[in-house]
Formats: structure tokens, sequence, C-alpha cells
């Protein structure tokens, strides 16, 4: 493919460039690299933003997942309930725990976790729920929040994909016990590199994941618990923090290009999943292409149209090999999107010209 004329990501600077660019210089002049001032500040900013009362920095969204589990005391023998749709390291991070993942169904229109099918999982062994939201839609929080209540469950919130988004007004992340933020380059907040948080209510649990972050250290080389090597270091922490300042206003540009989005694709070959909660923040803009097919041939005259697409995700969890052990149950709604989800171009960078062209693209579709 020739390089396209709406790319799917770029990810260089732009907006943030001289924020940036003083962030790191900033580092490099305090010669402090790791859990520093940089981490401190970041995560009380962070936790401010998202209306939490403790952040705390760790490695990656994969990690932040894990830490919350294990601090929750979750473990060989325990099952979580999730979402067979999601990138697979949703999974992966209740495995590196010890417990299993058990995979419930989605609801077909929303595309996280459906609620019904959660609580026909649960079992004995069931200790936790962990809805991720989804290309930046929130989960139905209300529904399994009473369900996780009623049957002492923890709730743990995948926000990987859902910086600033809000579940019926309330900021995901803060409605269960705690919620793992991913700061992949490709996030809405991304950093230039890996990173992670974990933002919380509980004073005591944030202490707890702060230690196992740490290599479980209470002090200096005082190991009092079996922890990991998972931290936010300085330089991505200041990046960070220079980009959260236009986390808002990026939000805003992809629910205004995402509305576009709506409109231009009213009357498409295609179908547009619905916005199930206006707190949704479009980390991605998936549309549904009708079968494998289908999309194949979709992806081809939008490749030949100038328009790079990707697919999120094209094998259901329960399908990949990592996850056997723990013999999943088929999840035949989550097996039939994935046959058809394709991923247009949505980001702060995109023009309204360009949503227009990539919806004239798909218009012209037959």
């Amino acid at each position: 493919m020739t390089t396209p004329r709406v790319p799917f990501l770029p990810l260089q600077l732009r907006d943030d460039t001289a924020t940036v660019q003083a962030a790191i210089a900033r580092v490099v002049g305090s010669g402090w690299f790791v859990l520093g001032p940089e981490v401190e500040a970041f995560e009380r900013e962070f936790a401010a933003c998202c209306g939490a009362t403790h952040a705390v920095g760790v490695g990656n969204g994969t990690d932040a997942i894990a830490l919350i589990l294990r601090a929750l005391e979750i473990g060989p023998g325990d099952e979580v309930i999730t979402t067979p749709l999601s990138a697979a390291f949703s999974a992966l991070a209740v495995m590196m725990t010890g417990a299993c993942p058990v995979f419930a169904d989605i609801d077909p229109a929303r595309l996280t976790l459906s609620p019904t099918a959660v609580e026909r999982a649960i079992t004995s062994r069931t200790r936790a729920i962990l809805p991720v939201h989804l290309y930046g839609q929130p989960a139905d929080l209300a529904a399994l929040e009473t369900i996780a209540r009623q049957r002492g469950l923890a709730l743990v919130e995948d926000c990987c994909q859902a910086h600033l988004a809000t579940a019926l007004g309330r900021p995901v992340g803060t409605v269960g016990a705690a919620g793992a933020f991913s700061f992949y380059p490709t996030k809405n907040l991304g950093a230039l590199g890996d990173g992670g948080a974990v933002v919380t209510n509980d004073p005591s649990l944030a202490a707890r994941i702060r230690r196992l972050r740490n290599g479980g250290q209470a002090r200096r080389y005082e190991h009092v618990e079996f922890g990991v090597n998972s931290r936010l270091d300085e330089m991505q922490a200041a990046i960070l923090r220079a980009r959260l300042a236009l986390l808002p206003q990026w939000t805003a540009a992809r629910r205004r290009l995402a509305a576009r989005y709506r409109s231009e694709l009213a009357h498409s070959p295609i179908d547009v999943p619905p916005e199930a909660d206006p707190g949704h923040v479009y980390h991605l803009f998936v549309v549904l292409a009708g079968g494998s097919e289908r999309r194949a041939r979709l992806r081809r005259h939008l490749e030949a149209c100038g328009v790079e697409t990707l697919v999120h995700y094209p094998t259901a969890i329960p399908a990949q090999a990592a996850v056997a052990r723990c013999q999943p149950a088929e999840c035949p709604v989550a097996t039939g999107i994935c046959a058809q989800v394709v991923s247009l171009p949505l980001h702060p960078g995109l023009d309204e010209a360009s949503v227009v062209l990539v919806a004239d693209a798909v218009r012209r579709f037959t």
C-alpha cells in the first residue's frame, strides 16, 4: 500500500511538541529517573483528573490489572469473570495472579460484558468481575455494580481504553474497587513508551499496590511480601503530565469527530454500534462489516481509497491458545462480532474533511 491519505494513527508529536520536549529536558536535567517527583506529581494530577483519591503509577496496563487483583488477595483457585472481546492482555493479567479468567459473552449492541451473561457465569470460585470499557464505551456499570454487591464480588474496571470516560456521569475507575489504565502510545493518553496506573478511593488498597509494584518493599531493602518490579518511570510520568493538560480537549475532539462519523454513516452499507452512554470517549471508532469475507473486501476497498484501517480484535480471547488451560466457554456473540469489526481512523489530529473522505469511501462500498 502506498502512503495513505488518511493513516490510521500517526504517533508523531503535534500540539504537544513544546510541552513534551520541555518535560523530557526537565527530567534529563534532574538526573532522577525512577519513582521521583515527576511520578508523585503525575499520580496526584491523574487521580484528580479521574475523580479518584489515589493513583499509583505502574509499568503498564496489564500490570495495573494484575496488581489490583493481587492486592484484593485473588489468586490460584479463584475465578474472575471478564469479557471475551478485548485485547488478550485483560485475561492474561488475571492469569498472572494464578487465577482463571471466566468469559461471559457480550451485549451485542454495547459490545461490552453482558450483565445477564455474568450472572450465569458466577460459581463458588468467583471472586471478581472485570469489565472492559471497550473502545472507550463504558460497560454497563450500574448493572454490574449491583451484581457485584449482591454476590459479594469485587468489581475491577479495565479502563485502559477509556481515559476520562464516564458511566451514567460517574468517572470510570471509581465505581468498583479500583480501575486500571494503560498509557501505551496509542491510548487516548499515551506515553512515549509504556506505562500504566491504578486509580482507587481505597487508601489501604493504594498503599498495598504501591508496595507490590516495588518488589513488596515496605521501605528500602525491606521486602515484606512477594512483589514485582513494575514502576512508572520519571520520563514517562513527565511526558504524561504534559499531555494530561491536553486530554480534555483531545477527548472533546474525539467525540466531535465520532459524531460526524455517525452522521455521515447513517445511511451507509455498514453498521455503526450505538453510543450507549454519552460518557463514551472513542478510543476507537469501530463499525461492523457483516462478516469476515465482507470485512476483507471493505478493507481492500478502503485501502484503494487511501484509507488505512485496523481490526480490534480478529479473535475472541477464549479461542486464544494462551487461555486454553482455563477451559474457556464459547462466547458466540463475541465470536460473531470479531468476524465483523473494522476500526476507522479517529484521533485528535484528524480533521473533519478526512472523516468526510473516509465516510464517502465507506458509502461507495458495495
